[in-house]
């Protein structure tokens, strides 16, 4: 059970309920980018010396290891 305070969260229901389904699954797009560019910048700092195909390669090889455990 998660029983960390969370005093924003009724706030952050209210903002997506208050949104269309076309806004909120631009929010979804939105979120996607900026949790893949979170992971390739992570992903740059930690490995800096990859070619980009290697780089390239690492990347799709983490999200579809993230992918994976969701489904």
């Amino acid at each position: 059970m998660d029983t960390k305070p969370r005093p924003n969260h009724r706030l952050s229901l209210q903002a997506l309920r208050a949104m269309s389904a076309e806004q909120r699954l631009h929010k979804v797009f939105e979120l996607s980018a900026f949790s893949r560019s979170l992971l390739k910048q992570g992903l740059r700092q930690s490995f800096p010396q990859l070619s980009s195909e290697e780089f390239r390669m690492l990347v799709s090889k983490r999200l579809a290891q993230c992918h994976n455990q969701n489904y």
